[in-house]
């Protein structure tokens, strides 16, 4: 009887078989339209930082290592508003997307072939003063970058990129020492 039932089933698999087609398999589905991969470039991401504010961020360099003191005077400083996008790039080239000081040559070489997105419209940029000070102001709240380019007082060291995330809150200042 147990041999009756395996091959009734054998031949049932067989009939069943028999009907389907020989060709090429069906094509694959079309790519989901949903969610973007996260840290993909999307240029709605920064509409928040094109809205004028009330913030504030007032800086100053005053970084140091060791002995060696290092300026900014005379050297832009770039104020990035921080996106999904941002921080994987700031998380790339600076290996944190909180704060770093690290050679430009270093960074320069993280810096990805691909061509990246448009996000140039959304940047701000202002230069060092002689004093090391800077000063961006009619920020939205939110979370931006600053950039800048230090150099070592009297040379004899690498150039530093330096690089700190800082947030606007309430429309207040923000007093920011790099």
């Amino acid at each position: 009887m147990t041999s009756a039932r395996f091959l009734m089933a054998a031949a049932s698999l067989l009939a069943l078989s028999a009907c389907s087609t020989v060709g090429p398999p069906p094509p694959p589905p079309p790519p989901a339209s949903g969610p973007v991969a996260e840290g993909a470039f999307q240029a709605q991401d920064f509409s928040w930082s094109a809205v004028p504010g009330k913030g504030q961020i007032v800086g100053h360099l005053g970084f140091h290592a060791g002995p060696t003191r290092y300026v900014c005077a005379g050297a832009s400083v770039i104020l990035t508003p921080e996106t999904p996008w941002t921080r994987r790039r700031m998380t790339i080239l600076y290996s944190s997307a909180i704060s770093s000081a690290l050679p430009v040559e270093e960074v320069r070489a993280r810096t990805p072939t691909a061509p990246s997105g448009d996000y140039s419209a959304f940047v701000r940029r202002t230069t060092c003063d002689s004093g090391n000070g800077f000063n961006f102001q009619g920020l939205p709240n939110g979370a931006w970058y600053v950039i800048t380019v230090a150099k070592a007082q009297g040379g004899g060291a690498p150039d530093m990129a330096i690089m700190r995330r800082v947030e606007i809150r309430g429309g207040k200042p923000v007093v920011l020492e790099l």
